[in-house]
């Protein structure tokens, strides 16, 4: 078991509560929304305690500021394979049910203004990895872009 260290903050902001805004973030080549008002800080990942006997999409445990965190992949939620290493990686902390995480994800984009009459019927073809933690599915031009549902993101049971 490895000591969790220091976790690096890089972006702390409170964004007006708005369901319509979403941080593009990117697991591999694929982009997803993560709705702003869900979200708190960005930072990297110090050093990461893991969690013997623990759910495989919770990466370990890491220390931010203080403040014990729970580091969930997202990679692997996707069943997504996962050979990256996880100390020196990206995440965002993101408060859910009174419990603190840290969504690892491979990039943070843009943060975009989605239009609800933007938004799609899930085609009957969607990968059912990404179907179940999304909540809608938008289109930008030539891209599609999953919102994540942070209910299902963050419920082990499935």
């Amino acid at each position: 078991m490895t000591h969790a260290l220091q976790a690096r903050p890089i972006v702390t902001r409170h964004f007006a509560d708005t369901e319509t805004s979403y941080f593009t973030v990117f697991v591999g080549d694929e982009v997803f929304g993560l709705p702003v008002r869900k979200t708190q800080t960005i930072f990297r990942i110090g050093s990461i305690t893991t969690v013997p006997g623990g759910p495989s999409d919770i990466a370990g445990l890491v220390n931010l500021r203080g403040k014990i965190v729970t580091a969930v992949s997202l990679r692997r939620r996707l069943r997504i394979p996962c050979d990256v290493p996880f100390a020196n990686a990206l995440a965002i902390t993101i408060e859910h049910k009174g419990e603190c995480f840290g969504l690892i994800v491979d990039r943070v984009g843009d943060v975009l203004t989605l239009d609800p009459s933007k938004q799609i019927p899930v085609p009957p073809h969607f990968d059912a990895e990404r179907l179940r933690l999304t909540q809608g599915l938008y289109r930008l031009e030539n891209l599609l872009v999953p919102v994540l549902d942070i209910d299902a993101v963050f419920d082990f049971a499935t």
